[in-house]
């Protein structure tokens, strides 16, 4: 982003996330960050985005906010529909009144997920493919996705996967956790997609802003891995980098032995051949961006 450009005020909705904070960690220069969690903001609640709005008249908002336990909301589906829908649709509802009635328009930028094709495609799936989601959690997710196109047709829709980073749980630092503690593991090999470390969404996310594309876009990290070839790649690079001071056995394991409440893509790998159109440069592989974030990792480590 061209940091001699005017300030852009940008609301972040969700800031305690592993992607809110790597928002909070890459925000440019030339951004004025008004960061929110759902104890300064609760966008389930109508009338506090219209607060907010009014008090903070931003010029972008991004909603890195969402209910991810993709299990526990097959139990609990009226939570994840509240977060991940209703929500959105009434930050969608809220920024498109706002547009029709103030000079300054808000340009709305909202994160989903893989989860909302159903993994029967061998291909990359298009931004325009056929979306069909095979649990609660990629549901709820759709269901905020058409509200945002129903009403503030303006906004744009990230579509992510497999996201880590050096901020909060995810499945770098439990694979990391558990082979310290154990001597073998079994990870899924049947479930392929692209890992993706939150940095590179973050720094989409933060070029989207300036730019200020309309419509669905996909952003991973390129190349594909199954979880057990992400399981591998882990100790390797971890390995080498000193974080883990021996190598366990890892089983590839078929589904079935590692069932789940949620049922999961077995295929989820998408096309971002248009946002790196819209970029105007080519999104990292996987492999070295897991590197990086484990070297960022280790000097966390050092610096504690």
């Amino acid at each position: 982003m061209n940091n001699n450009d005017v300030p852009i005020k940008v609301l972040l909705i969700g800031a305690n996330g592993q992607l809110g904070s790597e928002l909070q960690a890459t925000c440019p220069e030339n951004v004025v960050l008004v960061a929110t969690d759902r104890n300064t903001l609760d966008i389930s609640q109508a009338a506090q985005i219209s607060t907010a709005l009014a008090e903070c008249q931003p010029n972008v908002i991004i909603n890195a906010a969402a209910y991810t336990a993709v299990d526990k909301a097959e139990s609990d589906a009226q939570n994840a529909d509240a977060i991940n829908h209703l929500a959105v649709k009434n930050l969608a509802q809220a920024v498109a009144e706002w547009n029709k009635t103030q000079q300054q328009a808000i340009y709305l930028l909202h994160v989903s997920t893989d989860f909302v094709f159903d993994g029967q495609q061998s291909t990359p799936y298009a931004p325009t493919d056929t979306t069909n989601p095979q649990g609660v959690y990629g549901a709820s997710k759709l269901a905020g996705e058409k509200a945002i196109q129903a009403y503030c047709p303006s906004a744009g829709t990230v579509r992510t996967s497999w996201l880590y980073s050096v901020y909060g749980n995810n499945f770098v630092k439990t694979m990391l956790r558990l082979m310290a503690e154990r001597d073998a593991l079994g990870v899924v090999v049947e479930q392929v997609g692209s890992p993706t470390w939150t940095r590179t969404l973050a720094e989409t996310l933060w070029q989207f802003v300036e730019q200020k594309p309309q419509g669905v876009f996909h952003c991973s990290d390129n190349g594909v891995a199954s979880w057990y070839d992400f399981a591998v790649a882990i100790q390797e690079e971890a390995s080498a980098l000193g974080l883990l001071n021996k190598t366990v056995a890892i089983t590839p394991l078929r589904t079935e032995q590692y069932p789940t409440p949620a049922r999961r893509p077995a295929y989820s790998v998408m096309d971002k051949r248009s946002t790196e159109q819209q970029l105007g440069y080519t999104l990292p592989h996987w492999r070295d961006s897991l590197r990086k974030m484990l070297i960022e990792l280790k000097q966390q480590t050092i610096t504690l």
